[in-house]
């Protein structure tokens, strides 16, 4: 239980127990074992990360939330433009007649649309579309922007948001609106624009799954029923919640000529003759963030990867002495003067056990906790939030173990996560084994010819859905009919 150390600390070997929660008054989370999703939806306002805005199915998200998709967009970002990507924006209004000309598209979003007939006061000429998705639009764009093929390839990205009308919302999994980046790319040869989407999923974002987000995944290739609405071919990479259900991190699309028919977006060769462009889409969402949630999380809060997290290390100061209050400040810059991301959590006047429960659920990787004691033998107390446990550290000293010890806990996610999607997946042979496997919170693997899209059907009856096809190996199959492809079987958010 540990003890209460004079001048008020507390002293214990692990995190903050039901004892301590109890003093601080601090709110109790669900657990997850009893009601993921109430304990979901517990920790997502407890840690501070979003509320549900006004408007059925839209969100507010908090500046803590903010916070982690901001570091989520800088990493995004960097490895983005490596790729020779630029930054540009579209407008959010898409004038409805350009949704309707690449007909799969316009039927694959048509549920989930959010029209504006009325601006001004008076009825508007023609719909406007708040944008759903941005091909049509850029298309139009890109249709002016390149004329041979010195334009190309043209590579351009945007941040922004979109509106999907959702009918079942969930904060950061499922919103009517929600923040993403959306890449649109344009090429000379369907083997360039193959090859950038493959880029893409692999290099940029299995990157920073697996590097910033210590996410495990799965790459693979969506079949045709699941595929993006226009694309000739989906890449995607599917994640293992804390439940066992999947989660679809990001997409990578192949959109080969249908967009480019559509408005007309042409080069002139090198031979002299006008040929269509071959397109590419990808695109990350706030999705993350809850997948961060589902993934990392326990039944004390989040747990954030040292890499992402906007704070890696908070120094508490247990008593207001002014020594301490001193001597925490100093430590912070210290830290910070090392490329440590800190925050000197000084507020004395709030009781420490609530402070040290509010950065537990917010999952802040280190805590470092110091009072007159600590101070009086050089110490300060080290609690870290991935692997639990506390430990007297040497104040001297911090800044060289820091690294080493953020390090070492990210790789302890990755581990955690890949773990948990390994021993909850499970060989199958037949419909019925899949569905049984998915229902019981895991993922099945059954061989692609033994279910196709007759058996993809029959398992939709039961919410369960292929999430993507994997080669015999593993890799990303090149056909999604090649023999010894894999279907990899879950349900999913």
């Amino acid at each position: 239980m540990g003890s209460v150390r004079a001048c008020g600390e507390i002293s214990h070997s692990g995190n903050l127990g039901p004892y301590h929660r109890a003093m601080a008054k601090a709110p109790v989370l669900t657990p997850r074992a009893d009601d993921f999703p109430r304990w979901y939806q517990d920790l997502i306002t407890k840690a501070e990360l979003a509320d549900n805005g006004p408007v059925r199915g839209t969100m507010v998200i908090r500046p803590y939330g903010y916070g982690l998709w901001e570091r989520m967009q800088a990493e995004m970002d960097a490895r983005i433009k490596e790729t020779g990507t630029q930054n540009a924006y579209f407008p959010l209004l898409i004038p409805q007649s350009y949704l309707t000309r690449e007909a799969d598209h316009v039927e694959g979003f048509a549920p989930e649309l959010a029209v504006v007939t009325h601006g001004g006061g008076k009825e508007l000429e023609e719909p406007a579309v708040v944008r759903p998705t941005s091909e049509t639009i850029i298309n139009e764009y890109f249709s002016k922007w390149v004329q041979s093929y010195r334009d190309l390839p043209l590579l351009i990205n945007q941040w922004a948001n979109v509106v999907r009308w959702e009918l079942r919302p969930r904060l950061f999994l499922r919103t009517s609106e929600f923040l993403w980046q959306e890449g649109h790319t344009a090429h000379a040869t369907y083997e360039e624009a193959r090859d950038f989407a493959a880029h893409i999923q692999h290099e940029v974002y299995g990157d920073f799954l697996e590097n910033v987000l210590a996410i495990d995944f799965v790459a693979g290739r969506k079949t045709v029923r699941e595929r993006f609405a226009g694309a000739i071919n989906t890449l995607t990479c599917e994640s293992m919640m804390g439940d066992g259900k999947a989660l679809q991190m990001v997409t990578s699309h192949e959109l080969g000529q249908n967009f480019a028919k559509a408005f007309s977006t042409r080069y002139l060769s090198k031979d002299g003759t006008q040929e269509y462009v071959w397109q590419t889409s990808w695109g990350s969402t706030t999705r993350m963030i809850g997948a961060l949630v589902m993934t990392h999380g326990d039944d004390d809060g989040l747990r954030v990867p040292p890499r992402l997290a906007q704070i890696q290390a908070v120094v508490l100061a247990i008593k207001g002495d002014e020594a301490v209050l001193a001597k925490v400040r100093e430590l912070g810059d210290r830290l910070k003067a090392a490329g440590i991301r800190v925050q000197v959590d000084d507020r004395t006047d709030t009781p420490f056990g609530r402070r040290a429960v509010d950065w537990e659920l917010k999952g802040v990787p280190v805590r470092i906790e110091i009072g007159p004691r600590d101070l009086e033998n050089g110490t300060a107390m080290l609690a870290r939030r991935i692997p639990g446990g506390k430990e007297p550290v040497s104040l001297d000293a911090l800044a060289d173990l820091l690294p080493a010890i953020l390090d070492e806990d990210q790789a302890l996610l990755l581990k955690q996560s890949r773990e948990r999607r390994e021993s909850r997946t499970t060989d199958v042979s037949t419909i019925e084994e899949a569905v049984e496997a998915a229902t019981a919170g895991g993922w099945a693997r059954i061989p692609w010819s033994m279910l196709g899209e007759e058996g993809e059907a029959k398992l939709a009856d039961h919410a369960v859905t292929v999430r993507c096809l994997v080669a015999e190996d593993g890799s990303v199959p090149d056909d999604g009919d090649a023999p010894g492809n894999v279907a990899i079987v879950a349900r999913a958010y």
